[in-house]
């Protein structure tokens, strides 16, 4: 029976405030009640100071009205930053499965990114420890420099791909020539190293390798670097946009719209759709000239990731890197009796220290741990995923073109035929004319006036041009597209390849013609298991002096001479 009378209660009430919401009823309330069970329910402050009962609102600024009023001008302040709070804490909701959309992403591509690289490196360090191993512990120092740079680069550093390109082959030349063209039982000096390292570049050791791999590195690096500034932009743009400063004009219309109902006890009223859009779109005035910007933004992150595939792949250039370093050190070794009188010109004889290098080691565990990290997701390339980000991100295309309407429709608004607050009273629909989006269509606006632009909002606009510049540049090819079918299982791909591909850019593998792109990355991908004990054989002869008697890369061994036979047909097959 008390619950019967209960619920007859809440009936009641219910009833009443409704009742009180209907056109015309914006009669002076009988009591402040319901006005200091809001307050107290939304925490807007202590209720010490509100009204029981209606009084005359002779101090409001912005809710006056000829009724007596439940409200004070210190509750008018606190529902004025009550109003500005809730508009951002909306504002913020609405964007929120945008910017973790983007933000997600960043950091996936960024940890990628970062796998790719260490992997490229041990596959490189791998084939100089078990191909070129007397020369491998200087060679996989070279290494780690490069792929540094590769990664610092990739990052946002201000370096370029040309000169860390040319640095890589501008140290290894000495490295080789040290081990491979021009042996001794000890190391060149410091000094002869320097000077090879001089003439390198107008000796040409290693071809034109070289500048295949600056063209490879320059054209499949930017792109991706680009792609990772451009997703942290869109997390500042949306940072940004989160955190508008409302001017007074709309604070001032926030709360008139939200909030002056109160003081005449109409809590239960909600805006007339035109209202709210009108100061809605006021207020976001400057955030929608930020739209037609972000449509560009993603159209060209689109047309960029479809731009990444194919040739200048970034998985497909870093992990073939080693391939392009073997082609190069064959190169060196094929000319080696030229490059010897060609040094002996320019640098003189070989000076050489007392003294041998260490042998070649690996941390092993270390590289393990780091395909296994990658291999969680072998069946997801990078284009599939940048593929799968895109087509999420081009249903935000229109977002700040119609945040104002989203704002207002997710249910802040009276439904359609029903009684709605116009800022004044409680009326069955809104006369005023109702604006559009953006700061030009605000000087007929009825409910806030709009003055000028915002200076944030013209920075991050002017940030969003810039990055659509950088998307669209020329650093990159637009339509090498390549048809990829995997087949088979067990970390198998074959690959059909549509399209004219030049071989002067590294797509031809070896003279075969077959390109290698790696597209599922697991523990098989990687070149056999080495002994690392087996790796460095150093002895003392009786003299006290130490000779190198494990793998030469390029010298003597019946098996070396095997390997170079092969490499060597292969080679002229490449330059046939």
């Amino acid at each position: 029976m008390r619950g019967k009378s209960l619920s007859l209660g809440v009936f009641s009430l219910g009833f009443l405030l409704l009742a009180a919401a209907a056109p015309g009823a914006a009669v002076p309330p009988q009591s402040c009640e319901a006005v200091r069970k809001v307050f107290q329910l939304r925490q807007l402050g202590p209720l010490r100071g509100i009204p029981e009962s209606p009084r005359a609102g002779v101090d409001l600024q912005v809710c006056a009205s000829k009724n007596p009023t439940c409200c004070t001008k210190k509750m008018e302040e606190r529902y004025q930053a009550a109003a500005k709070q809730d508009i951002e804490q909306v504002l913020q909701t609405s964007s929120a499965t945008l910017k973790f959309l983007i933000a997600r992403n960043a950091a996936a591509f960024q940890e990628t990114f970062e796998m790719l690289v260490r992997m490229a490196e041990n596959y490189t360090s791998t084939l100089f420890c078990k191909t070129y191993r007397n020369m491998a512990a200087e060679a996989t120092t070279r290494v780690q420099e490069f792929f540094t740079d590769v990664g610092v680069f990739v990052f946002g550093a201000d370096i370029s791909t040309e000169e860390f390109v040319n640095r890589f082959f501008d140290t290894l030349f000495p490295v080789i020539y040290n081990h491979v063209i021009n042996p001794g039982l000890t190391d060149i000096s410091l000094e002869y190293a320097e000077c090879l390292q001089m003439a390198r570049r107008d000796i040409k050791p290693f071809g034109d390798i070289p500048q295949k791999a600056i063209r490879q590195m320059g054209r499949s690096l930017l792109p991706s670097r680009t792609f990772l500034q451009a997703l942290n932009l869109g997390i500042e743009v949306i940072n940004t946009t989160d955190h508008l400063h409302f001017s007074k004009d709309c604070s001032r219309a926030l709360l008139r719209m939200q909030y002056c109902p109160h003081c005449q006890g109409l809590t239960l009223s909600k805006p007339c759709m035109g209202y709210c859009l009108n100061i809605i779109r006021g207020c976001l005035a400057n955030i929608a000239e930020v739209d037609l910007h972000w449509q560009g933004y993603i159209q060209s992150l689109e047309e960029l990731s479809s731009a990444m595939s194919g040739t200048y792949d970034i998985e497909h250039v870093l992990l073939n890197f080693h391939l392009l370093v073997n082609d190069a050190l064959l190169q060196a070794c094929v000319s080696g009796p030229e490059l010897s009188e060609q040094v002996n010109k320019v640098c003189g004889p070989p000076v050489r220290k007392p003294m041998q290098s260490p042998g070649c080691y690996l941390d092993q565990n270390r590289d393990n741990q780091g395909l296994k990290m990658f291999s969680r997701d072998s069946e997801e390339t990078l284009a599939i995923r940048r593929k799968e980000f895109i087509s999420q991100l081009r249903l935000y295309r229109a977002f700040y073109g119609g945040l104002a309407d989203q704002l207002c429709g997710n249910e802040l608004t009276a439904a359609d035929g029903l009684p709605c607050w116009n800022g004044e009273d409680v009326v069955r629909s809104y006369t005023h004319r109702v604006v559009g989006s953006g700061i030009q269509a605000q000087s007929a606006n009825p409910e806030v006036k709009v003055k000028g632009t915002d200076p944030v909002i013209s920075q991050i606009i002017d940030k969003l041009k810039h990055v659509i510049q950088l998307l669209q540049g020329k650093s990159f090819p637009k339509h090498d597209k390549w048809d990829v079918q995997q087949t088979g299982s067990g970390g198998g791909v074959d690959e059909q390849i549509s399209g004219d591909c030049d071989d002067e850019d590294g797509c031809g593998g070896s003279g075969s013609g077959e390109v290698k792109r790696v597209l599922k990355i697991t523990d098989s991908g990687m070149p056999d298991k080495m002994n690392l004990s087996d790796v460095k054989q150093i002895h003392q002869t009786k003299d006290g002096s130490t000779l190198d008697t494990t793998g030469a890369g390029c010298t003597t061994t019946a098996d070396y001479m095997t390997f170079m036979l092969i490499s060597l047909v292969t080679l002229f097959l490449s330059l046939w």
